[in-house]
């Protein structure tokens, strides 16, 4: 055979290292009859990367996975889109509700919180609603100081501009500003105001009325039934001050004059309800007749804290407000357009002035839940919408730390000594009123017996008062001073700071329903930017407002002129920063006055 020739069925083997073992295994596997597992296909190596590859595809899906449930839970937090278009406008038809919670600060919810899980043993991360719907802070100053008052406070949110302490809904040179509740009902919105103040005062008045000066209760109640150039401008009103529709020869009146404000708003097509079966009488919201004028008190209704005692009397907030978004979002049904709701926690403001920790923790808690309740009313109702809340300034200067004595102090505060209080300040200065009256003059050698076990250990749960402060109750015991003394025992026990009976310039929070549904207000602003995202959301017309106000004679038939007696420019401009020696005046007592 030719060495260039092989064998015809020879088999073609490569010569190499590889070949040479693998034919070296063979022979051994013959001389001993036992196989050697071949070397497998695929080294480690190779089952290592398979190994990672598909690690990474298992936590890109989980990842997947996670943040559509994410996105999910967020889509369901935020409960609807808050009628926000995709090109960042609001569209379509909407309701806006907007909670002012009169003079809360951030301190408010501290001690409110800490009270709440003292009192019902909840876990520290157990907090309130409002707590979770925090998106930014106002800051708050007025025209004409630096510390502003409800009305200029509230100007701020109807108008979306400055004025002057004691303003309603009036600029500093004496003109009307139009509001955002009377421009939405002009643009076809149905408008309701919700308060447990009087419906004349200072937050509600300016959204539909207009007046120089706060104290002119009288002109704006006349105002707020449509006794005015643009005529009636809201379709529901709840809460109190039943005294200035009242004529003044009627009992229970505050009026100057003799007119009867409810007849004329009855002549006008209000229905008129004033006690709890007559609200009651409303179902919630489901039989109410538009417009509507409630009113459950003659001034103000009481605080939560002591209305609950008195539940057969008085609608609490949460009713009032549950009643009122029924009512609207059933009156709006078939209509283009949804409605403008202000419902104020009026009465925070009324315990800070007082400083009354007791009260103000119920007040918050009765706002809190009035907020839930708005929040699963947006949930559940066919029209978009949205929350937003705030406060027009703090009250009291409020401190959860308080130094008794001069050593440096311990740090801490109790909010037991809250639990154990029944009433408020002001209810056990009405209770000593009336036991003073019933006694006549009698003999009070025993009234510091009374006050001690009736008002201090029953209504403040205060068991270890001195003589010194009993003395001082029986030394004063008219009202206000007596509210003053109740409100310090506690105060002292619980060890809760409070820097002034007036308002202090603190930035105050600002809420919303999602922080989607408000994003010009996330972060901290001025309080004109609320009003301006009022505006902007329902897509009002203020300026066409404010024109025709203007455009309106100054002075009414009578000769009056409808905005009130003009205030002078010290007045309306103030001196915003400038010391004058105001430690060196007199203390004269203005117990009550407006705030």
């Amino acid at each position: 055979m030719a060495k260039d020739q092989d064998p015809l069925l020879a088999e073609e083997r490569p010569s190499s290292e590889q070949s040479s073992e693998q034919h070296g295994e063979e022979e051994d596997a013959l001389l001993t009859g036992q196989q050697k597992p071949q070397n497998a296909r695929y080294g480690w190596p190779f089952w290592r990367e398979i190994g990672v590859f598909v690690w990474a595809l298992i936590a890109t899906a989980l990842v997947i996975v996670f943040a559509v449930m994410y996105q999910h839970q967020e889509s369901s937090n935020a409960g609807s889109s808050g009628a926000w278009g995709k090109n960042g406008k609001p569209s379509g038809k909407r309701n806006m509700i907007f909670m002012v919670s009169d003079g809360m600060g951030p301190t408010s919810l501290s001690l409110t919180r800490s009270f709440k899980q003292t009192e019902s043993g909840l876990l520290l991360g157990d907090i309130l609603v409002l707590d979770q719907h925090l998106i930014g802070s106002s800051r708050t100053r007025s025209t004409s100081s630096l510390i502003t008052d409800s009305a200029a406070g509230a100007t701020a949110f109807s108008c979306g501009l400055k004025s002057y302490n004691g303003a309603i809904s009036v600029l500093p040179d004496h003109s009307p500003c139009g509001t955002v509740l009377e421009a939405a009902k002009k643009a076809g919105y149905m408008t309701g105001l919700v308060v447990t103040t009087r419906i004349t005062d200072a937050t509600p008045a300016v959204f539909a009325a207009h007046v120089n000066k706060r104290s002119e209760e009288d002109s704006i109640a006349e105002q707020m039934i449509g006794e005015a150039p643009l005529g009636r401008v809201v379709d529901l009103m709840l809460g109190g001050g039943r005294c200035h529709f009242l004529p003044n020869s009627t009992d229970g009146s505050c009026r100057d004059d003799d007119k009867d404000i409810v007849a004329i708003a009855k002549n006008k097509g209000f229905s008129y309800i004033d006690d709890r079966h007559g609200f009651d009488g409303l179902d919630l919201g489901s039989a109410v007749k538009l417009p509507l004028l409630g009113l459950f008190a003659r001034t103000d209704i009481p605080y939560e804290v002591d209305r609950r005692n008195m539940n057969d009397v008085y609608p609490s907030l949460d009713e009032m407000a549950q009643t009122a978004l029924n009512a609207l979002s059933e009156a709006t049904r078939d209509s283009d357009q949804g409605f403008f709701l202000m419902i104020e926690g009026s009465r925070i403001d009324h315990a800070g002035h007082g400083n009354d920790p007791v009260a103000q923790v119920h007040e918050v808690i009765a706002y809190d839940k009035a907020f839930s309740s708005v929040l699963e009313f947006l949930d559940r109702d066919d029209t978009q919408g949205v929350l937003v809340g705030t406060s027009d300034h703090e009250t009291g200067g409020l401190a959860t730390a308080r130094q008794l004595h001069d050593a440096y102090p311990v740090y801490r505060w109790f909010p037991d000594m809250l639990v154990n209080s029944t009433h408020s300040a002001e209810n056990l200065a009405y209770q000593l009123r009336d036991h003073l009256t019933a006694q006549g003059n009698s003999p009070r050698d025993e009234l510091p017996a009374w006050i001690r076990e009736n008002l201090i250990e029953q209504g403040l749960g205060v068991y270890d008062a001195t003589d010194d402060e009993i003395k001082r109750l029986v030394d004063n015991s008219d009202p206000w001073p007596a509210s003053y003394i109740f409100a310090d025992i506690i105060s002292r026990r619980a060890q809760v700071g409070w820097s002034t009976h007036g308002h202090s310039a603190a930035d105050v929070n600002i809420y919303a329903s999602h922080p989607k549904h408000a994003k010009p207000l996330i972060g901290n602003h001025e309080n004109t930017e609320i009003g301006e995202f009022i505006r902007d959301y329902l897509d009002l017309d203020l300026e066409s407002v404010t024109k025709e106000l203007k455009a309106q004679p100054s002075t009414l038939e009578n000769g009056k002129d409808w905005l009130g007696k003009l205030l002078s420019d010290q007045e309306t401009q103030g001196d915003l920063d400038h010391y004058h020696g105001d430690f060196k005046r007199g203390l004269a007592c203005e117990c009550g006055s407006p705030h």
